[in-house]
Formats: C-alpha cells, sequence, structure tokens
C-alpha cells in the first residue's frame, strides 16, 4: 500500500512537486517503522496500564514467536499508512523536515495510544484497551488508522493553511501532474486493502473471502456513488472522485467487512461515496485546502465505517455481547474519545513546533516548487524556465536552454532555440560592426594610454608608430626618441635580430620566430643595453590587402614570471629544508623508473630510512638542532649515492633512497651498510656530539614487476621489522613481513569488539611453594578465542593491544573479572589467595587506575591483598620517579606490587630499594638453565639474595623440570609457578586442582 499511496499522492500534486513527495513517502514510512519498533509497538500492545498504554517490548523482536512478529508487521504497517495519509494532505507546501516532525508526533504520541485504548488485547485475545473493554470495534482500522490520520491532517491543514492560489478564483482545483500514475496508485491501494482486511484475521480462516468480498463491493459501490453524485451536480465524470469514492468505501467497510452481510456492505459503500463527495463540497466552502482529498475520504468515512458496526453488524460475530443501542453508543464514544485526542494532541504539538520551527516553506520554496527548495532537484519546465529568466535578467542570450528530446518541453525548448539563435546571430553582427568601429576609432587613445603592457604599432617596414606610456617606463626610452626608428634594431637582442627581421618580412606567418597571434617569447633589450625575457603577441591592425601594413606589439616583461615559476617550480619538487627531491617529485620519478624498467630490463631498489630516537633530540635539543641533523642527513646521503641515484625527503625524519639498472640485491644490501656506516659517523650539534642511529627498509621491483605504491609499502613494512628488530639496521622485505602485517592489521580491527563480543577469558596459572608444594596463589593470564581467526596466541594479540589505545580498557577488563572470579570462588566455599595480574605502563600511569582498584574490590567485597599488580622491570626504567609515585598510591589500598621478569631491565638498585614492592619475580630467561648453567645460577642467587635483604618474596618463573626446583629450594626461593607444576588452566579446573593438591599435602 506504501507503493499505491507513493503513485497516487506523486499523481495527484503538481510535477514541480513530485519528487519532493515521494522523498516524503518513503521517508515517512522508514521514521514511522523505526519508531513504531522501538517505542510504539510497546505503548501499543505491552503490558497495560489500566487499559491506557502499554510497557512492554520496547525494541521489538528477541523472542518474539511468528503470530507476535506478524501482528507487529502489520500494525507497523497501519502506523506508516497513517503518517502518509497526514503528509499527503499538506503536500506541496510543508518542510521536509516539518514531515519528519509531523510524522514522529502521530507515530509515538497518537497512533500508539489510541491503538492501545482500541487494539490491546489483538494478541492475547482478551479484551484490554478501556475502549476494548466498552465493546468499540474498530476490525482494521477506520477510526483507528484512518480517522486518526485525517484528523491530525485536519490539524495540520488548520495550522500551516491553503496553497498559494489555491482559493484565488472560486471554484478552481490545482491539476495534479499525472492522473493515470494517481489512479495507479489507487488501484495498488485497493488490492493492498485485499491484504489488510484479509490479514486483520492473522489466519487464513473460512471468513477470510466473505471479507474479501464486502471489502470489493464497498469500494465498487462508494466509486459508483461518488461519479454519480459528481455526474448529477456538474455534468461530467471526474476521475479523481471516481477513485476517492472507492478509496472511501474501502475505508468506510475496513471497520465492519468481516461483520456484515454482503447487501449491508453495498449499503456502506454506497453512503461512504455520497459521505465523500459531500464532503469534499464542505471542504471547499470552507476553503480548506487538502491535496489529495484526506479529510473527506478517510476522516469522514472512517467514522460513518465505525457508525456502521453497530447499525449493520452481526451481533454475533461482533462477540461484544451488547444490543445495537449499547453498540452504537460504545461506537460513538471510541470515535469522539479518538478524535478528540488525536486532533487535540496534533493541534497543540504542531501549533508549537510552528511557533519555533515553521512548518511552512516559504513563498518563494512553494512558487519554485519543493522538488528544487528541498531536494536540488530540478525538471523540464523549472530548467526551461529558469534559463528563459536568466536570458530575461541579464540580457544574455549565448546560452542554448536545455532539451530534453521526444518530448513536449522539449519540442518548445527547441524552437525557442532555434530563435534564439537567430537573435544571436542579429547581435553577433550588430557586436562586430561596433567592435570595428571601436578599434579603429580607439586604437591610438585611451586603451593605448591605460593598458599595462606594453603597445607598439609598427609599420611593415619595423619603423616605430606608437610607442605607449607602458612601452617608454619598460624601455626606458620616450616615443620621441624612437618615432619612426626600427624596433627590431633599436631593441632586439643581437642574436634574435635577423630571424625577427625575416619574420616581419614574411608577415609574421614564418613559424621559425615572431608569428601573429601566437604568445611568442624573446629577448628584447632596453635602451640601456639591459637583456631582459619578454612576451610578444604579434597583431595585425589593418585590412591585410593594405599595402601599407601595420603590426602592433603587445610586449609584457616576464623576467619576474619566470623567477616566481622556477621559485615555484622548486617548492613544488624540492624539500625546503634539505634542498632534497620532495614526495611529490619522488614518487612521480619513481614511477618513470619502474615503468622503464617494465620495458628495458633492470631492478628498482627503494630504501625507507627513519632515524631513530630523533624525536629526543628535537625535545631536548631544540627543533634547531632536529633541522641541523636533518640537513646533515641529507649531505651524508647525498656523499654516498651515485649522481642518478634519486634521494629524497619523505616527510619528518624519514628519508628515501631510490637506485636502479642492473643492480641485485645484494648490490642493495651493500649501498644500505654503506648508509649505515656513514650515518654512524659522529655529528656536531649545538656543542653536542652525537651519533645517528637508523633504520633501513629495503624494497627490490624486478622489471618493473611491483607498482611505486605497493614498493613503498614494503620498504616501510620492512624498515619497521628493522626497528622491531633492534634499530640501527637494515631489513629487506619478504612476503611474510606482509602477511604479518595484514594479520595484525586484521587483529587490531577485531580487538576494537572482542571486550564487547566476550571473546577474551582467563586462565589461571597456579604460584606453588618451594618448601611445602602448596598453592600460594595463581597468575591471570589473558587469552583471546576469536570466532574466525580462533584461539590467538598473547604473543600476537597483547603488543598490539599495548600500542593501541585500548590497553587500559583490557587492564580494567582484567581486573574486574579477576576479582569477580575470586568472588565466585568464595560463594563456592574454596580457600582464596592472591591472584596477580599484569598491568602496563601506561594503565600503571594513569589516574584511573587507584579508583578502579578501589571501585571493584568494594563490588564484589574482596579484600585488596587479595589482589597482586605485577609490573615489568622495563616499564619502572621510563619514568622511575614518576613509577614509585604511582605505586606509592596503589600501596595504599593494600594491594600487592611485583617486578615481572627482574634482571631483563636496566633497574638502579637505588631506585628499587625506593620501590613499594611485594613481590620480586626471577625471569625465565634466568631459570631455563639455572641448574646447569654457572652464569644463570649465579644472577638466580643474586636475585635471590637481593630480595632476601630488601625483605622481599621471591618468586621463579617458568619452572618446567625437578632440578631446577631442586635448585631454587636449595637457594631458598620462596614460591615458582611453571609447567613442571601446572599449565594455566581455567577458572572451573580450579576446584579440582585445590582439591589434588590439599590431598597430596594431606597424604
Amino acid at each position: 500500500m506504501q507503493a499505491g499511496f507513493l503513485c497516487l499522492e506523486s499523481g495527484l500534486v503538481r510535477s514541480k512537486n513530485s519528487i519532493n513527495v515521494a522523498a516524503k513517502n518513503i521517508s515517512d514510512f522508514v521514521v514511522s517503522s523505526t519508531i513504531f519498533w522501538a517505542v510504539g509497538f510497546a505503548i501499543m500492545f505491552g503490558d497495560s496500564v489500566s487499559g491506557f498504554f502499554g510497557t512492554s517490548y520496547f525494541f521489538f523482536g528477541q523472542g518474539a514467536g511468528p503470530l507476535l512478529i506478524t501482528t507487529f508487521l502489520f500494525q507497523m504497517m497501519f502506523c506508516g499508512t497513517a503518517a502518509t495519509l497526514v503528509s499527503g494532505a499538506i503536500a506541496e507546501r510543508m518542510t521536509y523536515s516539518g514531515y519528519l516532525l509531523l510524522t514522529i508526533t502521530i507515530t509515538l504520541l497518537i497512533y500508539p495510544w489510541v491503538g492501545h485504548w482500541a487494539w490491546a488485547g489483538i494478541i492475547s485475545g482478551k479484551a484490554t484497551g478501556w475502549l476494548e473493554l466498552l465493546g468499540f470495534v474498530d476490525f482494521a482500522g477506520s477510526t483507528v488508522v484512518h480517522a486518526v490520520g485525517g484528523w491530525v491532517a485536519l490539524a495540520a491543514i488548520l495550522i500551516i493553511g491553503p496553497r498559494i492560489g489555491r482559493y484565488d478564483v472560486s471554484g478552481r482545483r490545482i491539476p495534479g501532474s499525472n492522473l493515470p500514475m494517481a489512479i495507479l496508485g489507487g488501484m495498488l491501494i485497493w488490492f493492498g486493502w485485499f491484504g489488510f482486511n484479509g490479514g486483520s484475521t492473522l489466519g487464513w480462516t473460512d471468513a477470510v473471502p466473505a471479507i474479501l468480498l464486502n471489502t470489493c463491493l464497498a469500494a465498487c459501490w462508494g466509486g459508483i456513488a461518488a461519479t454519480s453524485l459528481k455526474y448529477i451536480a456538474d455534468g461530467y465524470i471526474d476521475v479523481v472522485h471516481i477513485m476517492n469514492g472507492v478509496l472511501g468505501g474501502l475505508v468506510a467497510i475496513t471497520a465492519n467487512c468481516h461483520a456484515v452481510s454482503v447487501s449491508s456492505a453495498l449499503v456502506i459503500g454506497v453512503i461512504a461515496g455520497i459521505i465523500v463527495f459531500y464532503g469534499e463540497r464542505w471542504m471547499e466552502s470552507r476553503q480548506i485546502d487538502d491535496a489529495i482529498g484526506v479529510v473527506p475520504v478517510h476522516l469522514f468515512a472512517g467514522i460513518w465505517g465505525t457508525l456502521a458496526v453497530a447499525l449493520f453488524g452481526d451481533a454475533e460475530k461482533l462477540g461484544t455481547g451488547l444490543s445495537m443501542l449499547e453498540q452504537l453508543q460504545a461506537q460513538l464514544t471510541g470515535i469522539v474519545a479518538i478524535g478528540a485526542y488525536s486532533f487535540i494532541t496534533a493541534f497543540a504539538i504542531l501549533r508549537l513546533i510552528n511557533h519555533f520551527h515553521p512548518l511552512r516553506v516559504t513563498e518563494k520554496s512553494e512558487l519554485i516548487g519543493l522538488n528544487v527548495a528541498e531536494h536540488q532537484v530540478t525538471t523540464e519546465v523549472f530548467d526551461l524556465l529558469s534559463a528563459m529568466n536568466h536570458q530575461q535578467r541579464q540580457a544574455d542570450f549565448s546560452l542554448r536552454v536545455p532539451v530534453e528530446p521526444f518530448t513536449e518541453i522539449g519540442q518548445i525548448a527547441q524552437q525557442y532555440n532555434r530563435v534564439i539563435d537567430k537573435v544571436n546571430e542579429e547581435i553577433q553582427q550588430r557586436d562586430e560592426a561596433f567592435f570595428a568601429f571601436k578599434q579603429s576609432e580607439y586604437r591610438k587613445g585611451a586603451i593605448l594610454d591605460a593598458a599595462m603592457d606594453c603597445i607598439v604599432s609598427i609599420n611593415n617596414r619595423g619603423e616605430v608608430q606608437e610607442f605607449n606610456p607602458a612601452a617608454e617606463q619598460c624601455f626606458g626610452v620616450s616615443l620621441k626618441q624612437v618615432l619612426n626608428r626600427n624596433f627590431f634594431t633599436v631593441f632586439m637582442a643581437e642574436k634574435s635580430r635577423k630571424m625577427a627581421l625575416q619574420s616581419l618580412a614574411q608577415g609574421f606567418t614564418v613559424s621559425e620566430d615572431l608569428v601573429l597571434r601566437r604568445r611568442n617569447i624573446t629577448e628584447l633589450t632596453r635602451y640601456d643595453g639591459q637583456c631582459f625575457t619578454a612576451e610578444v603577441v604579434v597583431t595585425q591592425t589593418t585590412d591585410i590587402k593594405d599595402k601599407n601594413t601595420e603590426y602592433t606589439l603587445h610586449i609584457r616583461d616576464i623576467t619576474q614570471q619566470i623567477k616566481l615559476q622556477n621559485r615555484l617550480k622548486l617548492l613544488a619538487y624540492n624539500d625546503p629544508l634539505t634542498g632534497l627531491y620532495n614526495r611529490t617529485y619522488f614518487m612521480s620519478n619513481l614511477e618513470q623508473r619502474i615503468n622503464f624498467h617494465r620495458k628495458t630490463s633492470g631492478t628498482v631498489v627503494l630504501m625507507f630510512l627513519d632515524l631513530d630516537q630523533f624525536k629526543k633530540i628535537n625535545d631536548t635539543l631544540g627543533h634547531k638542532a632536529g633541522d641541523e641533523l636533518l640537513c646533515a642527513v641529507a649531505s651524508r646521503l647525498s656523499e654516498v649515492t651515485r649522481e642518478h641515484d634519486l634521494v629524497g625527503r619523505w616527510g619528518g625524519d624519514e628519508f628515501v633512497v631510490v637506485l636502479s639498472g642492473d643492480l641485485t640485491e645484494k648490490n642493495a644490501v651493500n649501498k644500505a651498510q654503506q648508509i649505515l656506516d656513514v650515518m654512524r659517523k659522529p655529528v656536531q650539534l649545538t656543542g653536542n656530539t652525537l651519533t645517528v642511529l637508523t633504520s633501513i627498509g629495503i624494497a627490490l621491483s624486478d622489471n618493473g614487476s611491483i607498482n611505486a605504491d605497493r614498493l613503498l609499502q614494503h620498504a616501510d613494512l620492512a624498515m619497521y621489522q628493522a626497528k622491531e628488530a633492534g634499530r640501527n639496521i637494515y631489513r629487506v622485505f619478504t612476503s611474510d613481513m606482509e602477511i604479518t602485517a595484514q594479520q595484525q592489521f586484521h587483529y587490531e580491527a577485531a580487538l576494537a569488539n572482542a571486550i564487547k563480543n566476550n571473546e577474551f577469558f582467563l586462565q589461571y596459572q597456579p604460584k606453588v611453594s618451594c618448601e611445602t608444594n602448596e598453592i600460594v596463589g595463581f597468575e591471570a593470564l589473558i587469552r583471546w578465542q576469536h570466532p574466525a581467526y580462533g584461539l590467538i596466541s598473547p604473543a600476537e594479540f597483547i603488543p598490539i593491544i599495548e600500542k593501541s589505545n585500548l590497553i587500559i580498557d583490557v587492564g580494567e577488563w582484567v581486573l574486574s573479572e579477576t576479582t569477580r572470579q575470586l568472588a565466585e570462588w568464595r560463594q563456592q566455599g574454596l580457600p582464596l589467595v592472591p591472584i596477580a595480574v599484569n598491568i602496563s605502563g601506561r594503565h600503571l600511569h594513569d589516574q584511573s587506575l587507584v579508583p578502579f582498584v578501589e571501585h571493584i574490590t568494594q563490588k564484589y567485597a574482596i579484600r585488596s591483598d587479595l589482589l597482586e599488580l605485577e609490573i615489568t622491570e622495563g616499564v619502572l626504567t621510563g619514568n622511575t620517579e614518576q613509577s614509585i609515585a604511582a605505586m606509592k598510591e596503589l600501596k595504599e589500598t593494600h594491594i600487592k606490587l611485583s617486578i615481572d621478569d627482574f634482571g631483563t631491565g636496566y633497574s638502579s638498585l637505588s631506585y628499587l630499594k625506593k620501590f613499594p614492592i611485594d613481590i620480586l619475580k626471577i625471569d625465565r630467561s634466568f631459570i631455563g638453565e639455572c641448574d646447569s648453567r654457572n652464569d644463570d645460577a649465579a644472577i638466580c642467587i643474586a636475585i635471590i639474595t637481593l630480595a632476601k635483604s630488601l625483605g622481599l618474596q621471591i618468586v621463579a618463573e617458568g619452572v618446567e623440570t625437578g632440578e631446577q626446583l631442586a635448585f631454587l629450594k636449595q637457594h631458598e626461593c620462596d614460591v615458582y609457578q611453571g609447567f613442571y607444576f601446572s599449565k594455566a588452566v581455567a577458572a572451573e579446573q580450579i576446584p579440582t586442582l585445590l582439591a589434588s593438591v590439599a590431598s597430596v599435602t594431606t597424604s
């Protein structure tokens, strides 16, 4: 039916507004359906509050059954129909935003409320709404859908007013643009009505055929009645009245089609047609401008159809148990209540909106049409009139009006263009005559004196006849001094003079030097002998048949222009700081080299260089020192590259080098090593001696097999591999790098939703007493189970998290999940032991960490000393004082702190004693061979001794053999963890693990 209303309304409005109507229709349906899904269905069919509104089914769909979904879809369509009716009535004069506000009003504040009163019990089968309880019956919406739309439309029409010109002439109607389209819309609506009336039974029952028959008959006789009255009154048949009579019959039968006989349906349709006819006459007399007849068709006929339930309905089929008079009273109550609520609510809200946000378009917008004013979409007629109006205002007939072939408007435009062409021809002839006269009269007058360029007139012997003021200033000589002297002899540079005189002899038609009507670039000399570059345009100022031919030389000194062009070229292709080629020129040249080697065998080598720790130089020594360093790097790169190699500055501290020719990977590697060697030489900056460390990525394109952008991407990936491998080295691109980069890219994208999608989970690795072999704690280890990629190793996704903004969110999730798990174990009656959680440096220094820890421990009622935060040694070496302050604040919450991977960083022992820590963890790299290598053993003993002296608990990570454990026991290590005792296990396995340890310990 939405398609029908679209065709109907588009056909009944003028073409200048048809696109606006189409946009309004689809917008009405989208907005009304969305609001009805989110809120309207809940208000209409949710759990009832005193029969006035519902309170459940918000954001409908979750767990809904087929019947409920079917009911929702029907009611969503009904809601869209009510909204579409209103916007159709006020078409051609309401703003697009006004349509949307109106749709929101009816969908949110009117339709679902009155729908609850009348239909709330449809789903349960038990009367719930207060009108239902009175016995009010409206089978498929004559009042609830159509009259509601009519009441709101009436309110909107009264507020906005009639269209411009609608009632200027008595009896005048604004014609639609396409009546066949409107009739097609009416037929589609008629067809769709079968679905709405028949489908309102919510099932194929024996009653459906009778409902469809009644619907069809009422529509037919409604059309017959309205058409007959129109013919009797005015003496002709109006197509619109036929269609509105049919629609009026459909609206009237909608309330009662299930409960009336065939003969009653016929009578209902006839009366509906009569009501529509006289309703339109009444609207006309009151100058209430309804663009498509919504009020008489849907409001008046809808009221009649609702009353007909009591007058013609079979009491048994109605099932209300009321007498006819009682039923009529119930129907009247429903009509009045729904009508009053709909009209008053709509009128008040629209009046308020109109006060702050005018709902009607401007007069100008209404006159040009809403297609253009609201949507910037034109039509043939509009384009033609606009073009003609432009010609009238500007008196410019040079532009032809647009012609759309094979249409009436196109034929008019085509004929108009023929007329304009003739006019233009006459205008052109007049302009040419005027121009010739003007040229003849003023050639030696004001134009010469006011011109900024030098204008020199010469005869066919090259003798100066005119010399304007600009020429006098440029050449440094007056007209009196050069009059009748040969211009080329006096002012032409000697090397060009002979060719210029030959061109003069040939009438400036020889293409080797000065040529007529062309911008000729040549060298001229001033009167004092100074040379300058000039642009000379030669024009002939006399008739070609005249023996005394004269020429005008338009001369412009372009010395500054050439300097500017050279400067712009330098700026366009060179880096202003280092003088190296910039990115634009570099990419252009790189592409040229690759294209060359597609035809000629050879290799293009691209090196991408990045200065390591350059930001520290800027931060400590200043940007001036940084700029000096960049210039020094540019100079060194130029030293170690060949003349035909390409060196450029990519941006910031990044440089690029291109080699091409008969090269191999070995040649590229050797050159990269040369660059590293020269870059490692000390450089003096502001009295400081520094060493420039560089990471280089190398990529090769053999015989042009890889294009410039991809080659640059390869070199960039290789450069980042060099940085990750320790910096100050080079790496050659391999396909694995690209695969890894793509994988990291996909992981990074997937990580954004990992927490929301519950893809993370925790495993717990026991921490065991070396002395008693009892479990004294756990370490929580995060795992990621992706639905597509499977179980992803922490080594792959944790570095990505640490570089992203997710690190704090993930850290908080681990802390929250750990605390929640402790609370769950406590509820299960398990003994609680501390659980260690790893946190990043960013999280440690973030001000939200302490409040969050306090929040989760209070939320789950967990003692703070059951949480242990592990901080890697590397984090503490970056900003020691800030780390100490953060750790002291954490200690105030009674939480335990440990240093993880101790021995791998560079912590100062003087700082170590200041750290408010409880535990020191020996890195697994020292444990692996502590029982077999003396150096590892010595390091472990030293760390244990250090921890004991500082009063810290010592934990050994990565214990995998009994020999390693025996070594640790011998040297009085407190706690160990590793595969020797247990891998990390799921939370569900912890009770079993604790029980098995307890039984072993007891035995």
